[in-house]
């Protein structure tokens, strides 16, 4: 039984360091699906200083941006932007905000940005300069505040 428990736990510890291993760095965006390197150029004044490609079992499962001012972006295997994250003295670019957010969040958290938003299959996430985070579906609309 003993024995049985501990092929098990190093079998899961051996498969789970495999899966890690995979991941690489480089520090251009030439390694970025075309997608992702367009929304990068039409979005973002600053450079990136490093991108981080995951892989799971041999298949890349995103990509992980850090641009030189510190905003950091992900983006699936597609290329397609998962969620971006700038500092707090700086706002998300408006083209990955969808028109309702932006228009609820200027209206009822008046002066304060958007540092933050994660899209996924039920809707967004976002958060603000004042760190109230909200969700919304994925049409904008308001759903709740998050803690």
């Amino acid at each position: 039984m003993i024995k049985k428990v501990l092929f098990t736990l190093i079998a899961i510890i051996g498969l789970s360091a495999s899966a890690f291993a995979g991941d690489k760095y480089a520090h251009d965006a030439s390694v970025l699906p075309k997608g992702a390197q367009t929304t990068l150029a039409n979005n973002f004044k600053s450079k990136v200083s490093v991108v981080k490609i995951d892989k799971d079992f041999g298949r890349i499962s995103e990509y992980e941006v850090v641009m030189t001012d510190g905003t950091e972006i992900t983006f699936d295997s597609n290329g397609n932007w998962k969620d971006v994250e700038v500092n707090v003295s700086k706002s998300v670019p408006s083209g990955f905000i969808p028109a309702a957010i932006s228009k609820y969040v200027k209206g009822n958290q008046s002066g304060q940005r958007i540092i933050g938003i994660e899209k996924n299959r039920g809707g967004y996430e976002v958060e603000l300069s004042n760190g109230v985070e909200m969700k919304f579906d994925k049409d904008g609309n308001f759903l709740r505040y998050d803690k």
